[in-house]
């Protein structure tokens, strides 16, 4: 069997295309191995293979661009072609392609739509093959299971342009749709439109926008079928929207809950997403958090695994009963007692869980270890279930998650590791408890998943963007992480010292030598249960805010990567540079301000004066945040937090911050124009310094971020097909929109932090299409929470945004709710995703009556206890006959 591929792009001196399958013909799918093609004018390029008929009758190929040898560019494959063969050995194949470029409308060829919102899950069969056929291939997404993709055009066999006999396409590679016809019954030329066609009503309900397609005669010849590809069909169809709700997993409290939402909850969370007409069901991290066994192990984004998944989310009634009745007798008893709890007991309920994992696994172990499917489970994860197994074994034998202090395995040793996790070990029968887990949440993860696809929900993750410097991760692949950094976030609505997160930030050059490896596992691990998340803080994919380790809040950070500037280029501004700017400016002047009754104890204490009168430096033993806090450490008074709080100031009090890389360069310290060392400043400095920061933070890296962008995330959201959405808030760079159009990644629209600083509110309908709108993240105050922080806000929103005249309530009421949630339902977002405490807002009866409650997060507390849980259980939600009527109609209404 021959097949002739034929395709245009205009390639540069010294490139050339080749063409990569899944057959050894075409290198089975491994670029370097790929078929070269052919060309005389570097524009048209060919290539014919004879080949052998794949068992499974199909041939799966991608185009790509080489240089040198070096393979450089590929085209969009996150749908690959597809070829369905017939026909005996001596059939032949044109092949009419065109480059595939990232399609607009890129999220609908996404798992999201192609296998929940939009699925076809009873395919038609494979176009029937002809000895001399014409086959034609479109891309048509947007088509649910009751319609199907036609062709009617000016042929007999194409119906005459009558829509009632055009010929159907067949689903089998839905959203790409095909149809093979017998040439020999074609009169050339030919013309023809495709048609949207209802099944059920068998009529036609839509042609095309475009003229009229042409095709002179392929002069086809005899055993030859002339394929036709890369056809997109467009529909003046209302465009697509959907509504969602967003929830975190520990959230949940069902009858059947163990103080704390589990993966059986996360289904029933799915059918109150289906009876309401809901398509999205969006959660916070799951990945195992477990440090020190308390409760500052319950803030989600700091996990020890980028795989493993907390094992607090363990549904205990899917794992089965215990046969010790009395036992079992017991854990019925505190379920019901930590279930009835207002909020998550994270150490009690982790506690409690424990205990019946040991026994149930004492119980049931043996025999699920040994069965196939964890067989299965185990070969396909033992890259990342080993370490993590041993790791969490080591933590609590040696008493600390810091691999670094531990007496034996600080280095991580692959070998050393895997005979520990050998059966006949003695440690075995410890670590394996921890493979049972996670063998039982992957399943039950994956039920809840497989529940989602087949009702039509999208089960929407997140992925954290960064690791704990205490994991799994940096324990085996340390070379991936600069670990003597701290990422975190500049100041922002969250936060006025910044965020500090603690985390490691990443050693981009090495994940780039091997091709970013490791990302590209982490999403396809994650693509196995969701078909869209959250890409958490996408900034750190431009740059990363780095705060150095003798910090506590994040003023005293930089961008990285970044172009600093020179004390030549500094002075260029108009700004004469000494050395003063780098070091904290105290003043006699503001000392009695800031510490009030305490002055004196802090200047005999923690400052001392300079040659210079009236000003002041930190005392040695005192020049870091960190060495503050080491002093401070356990004192909860409220005059020791005053003091420790000011002297936090003090030392971040610089308008420099010297390079992490090259001291004599310096970045101008982030929001300084608030501090005593830039109003220590004359006029004329203070004008020059503006323009220097202005230029720095909002011009100077744009094109450079968009390249570090550029380099990463094309790759990394095309590895899977899964929606991508992007967390694109805070102090946000002019490139990020560039880049998240460029590569359809949906945006993050929040109506009070708006993307135009000239603007105090978002307008709902002025967001793009390719985003995903909410009323409020996990990380600010709910609708009725905010309406209470701020009168003047308030009542400015409620004359300005909502329309209204007069005194704004003290209060949200349901009905204010109602209007503030129908206008994000009627915004142009593709998805409007609400929390599931802004969705019940609108119902008086039912929701929470104290509205402090439920805020989940506050992210300027870096000790804060994520707890929050609904106060309903998810039996009462599905009852809830107003509310759930309500939220129907409203999405009825508006179209989603």
């Amino acid at each position: 069997m021959i097949l002739l591929f034929n395709i245009e792009y205009r390639t540069n001196w010294g490139e050339e295309v080749r063409v990569s399958g899944s057959i050894p013909e075409l290198g089975n799918e491994h670029p370097d191995k790929a078929l070269p093609l052919q060309t005389i004018d570097g524009i048209h390029w060919t290539a014919e293979v004879n080949i052998a008929m794949p068992e499974d009758g199909l041939v799966r190929y991608s185009y790509h661009i080489f240089r040198d040898g070096r393979h450089t560019r590929a085209e969009w494959n996150s749908l690959p072609r597809t070829l369905y063969l017939s026909g005996t050995s001596k059939k032949t194949y044109r092949i009419q392609d065109c480059w595939k470029n990232l399609p607009e409308q890129q999220y609908f060829y996404t798992s999201a739509f192609t296998e929940s919102l939009l699925a076809h899950r009873e395919r038609n069969a494979a176009p029937k093959g002809h000895k001399k056929g014409l086959l034609i291939k479109a891309y048509a997404p947007c088509i649910d299971s009751d319609h199907c993709l036609g062709i009617c055009g000016n042929q007999p066999i194409f119906g005459e342009w009558n829509p009632d006999k055009a010929v159907l396409m067949s689903d089998a590679n839905f959203p790409e749709w095909q149809i093979e016809v017998d040439a020999t019954k074609i009169s050339f030329p030919l013309e023809y439109k495709f048609i949207l066609y209802n099944k059920k009503e068998r009529r036609a309900v839509c042609w095309e926008n475009n003229p009229n397609r042409y095709m002179a005669d392929p002069q086809t010849g005899a055993n030859e079928t002339l394929v036709v590809g890369d056809r997109y069909v467009y529909f003046s169809l209302p465009a697509w929207k959907g509504a969602g709700v967003a929830v975190p997993v520990f959230s949940l409290r069902s009858e059947k809950s163990f103080g704390v939402g589990d993966f059986g909850d996360l289904k029933r969370m799915i059918d109150w997403a289906v009876s309401t007409k809901q398509k999205a069901v969006q959660i916070l991290p799951i990945n195992d958090t477990t440090m020190t066994h308390t409760w500052t192990d319950s803030y989600p984004y700091n996990s020890i695994s980028i795989y493993a998944f907390h094992p607090m989310y363990t549904d205990l009634k899917q794992l089965g009963t215990l046969k010790d009745k009395k036992a079992m007798a017991d854990f019925n008893k505190r379920q019901k007692e930590l279930n009835a709890l207002p909020a998550v007991d994270y150490e009690a309920v982790n506690k409690t869980k424990w205990e019946y994992f040991h026994l149930i696994f004492k119980q049931e172990g043996e025999k699920v270890l040994s069965s196939a499917a964890f067989h299965d489970f185990f070969e396909s994860n033992k890259e990342w279930l080993q370490p993590y197994a041993v790791f969490s074994y080591l933590r609590d034998v040696y008493k600390t998650p810091n691999f670094r202090e531990w007496p034996k395995y600080s280095s991580y040793d692959a070998a050393e590791i895997e005979k520990l996790c050998q059966p006949k070990s003695a440690d075995y029968p410890h670590i394996a408890i921890y493979f049972y887990i996670q063998f039982n949440l992957h399943l039950q993860l994956l039920a809840a998943t497989e529940h989602a696809r087949a009702n039509g929900v999208v089960l929407k993750g997140d992925i954290p963007i960064g690791i704990s410097r205490n994991s799994v991760e940096a324990w085996t692949e340390p070379h991936y992480f600069n670990l003597n950094g701290q990422a975190g976030a500049p100041p922002d609505d969250f936060s006025v010292n910044g965020q500090n997160w603690g985390f490691p930030t990443y050693n981009w050059d090495v994940m780039e030598k091997d091709g970013y490896a490791w990302w590209m596992k982490r999403f396809r691990k994650m693509a196995e249960y969701f078909d869209a998340y959250r890409i958490d803080h996408i900034l750190g994919f431009f740059r990363i805010w780095e705060i150095p380790m003798h910090a506590v809040h994040g003023l005293l950070g930089q961008f990285v990567p970044a172009l600093p500037m020179t004390r030549e280029e500094i002075e260029s501004y108009g700004l004469s540079f000494r050395d003063e700017f780098l070091k904290p400016y105290i003043h006699e002047y503001f000392l009695g301000q800031m510490f009030g009754p305490h002055t004196d104890y802090v200047k005999q204490t923690f400052i001392e004066p300079t040659d210079t009168w009236e000003i002041y430096r930190m005392r040695p033993e005192f020049d870091t945040q960190r060495k503050v806090e080491a002093y401070f450490a356990g004192k909860t008074d409220e005059d020791s937090i005053w003091i420790r709080d000011g002297l936090y100031a003090l030392i971040s009090d610089v308008l420099f911050v010297p390079d992490r890389n090259d001291p004599y360069k310096y970045h101008p310290r982030i929001g300084v124009q608030h501090d005593y060392i830039y109003r220590s400043l004359n006029d004329w400095e203070k004008a020059a310094f503006n323009r220097l920061y202005d230029q720095y933070y909002y011009h100077r890296h744009n094109e450079f971020w968009r390249e570090q962008a550029m380099n990463k995330l094309p790759q990394l959201t095309q590895s899977t097909r899964m929606l991508v959405c992007g967390e694109d808030l805070g102090m946000i760079p002019g490139c990020v929109a560039w880049v998240m159009n460029d590569l359809r990644i949906l945006s993050l629209e929040i109506q009070r932090m708006p993307k135009d600083p000239a603007q105090e509110f978002g307008h709902p309908d002025w967001y793009p299409y390719r985003s995903v709108c909410t009323i409020s993240t996990h990380d600010m105050s709910t609708l009725r929470g905010w309406w209470e922080e701020d009168f003047q806000q308030t009542q400015r929103y409620y004359n300005t945004m909502l329309g209204h005249y007069g005194a704004a309530p003290a209060v949200a009421t349901p009905e204010l709710c109602e209007e503030v949630v129908r206008k994000h339902l009627q915004s142009n977002s593709i998805l409007a995703i609400l929390s599931l405490q802004d969705w019940m807002s609108m119902d008086g009866k039912w929701r929470n009556p104290n509205a402090q409650e439920e805020r989940i997060n506050v992210p300027a507390n870096p000790r804060h206890y994520w707890r929050w849980r609904m106060h309903l259980t998810l039996e009462q939600l599905m009852k809830a006959e107003s509310l759930n009527e309500k939220i129907k109609e409203l999405i009825a209404q508006t179209g989603r």
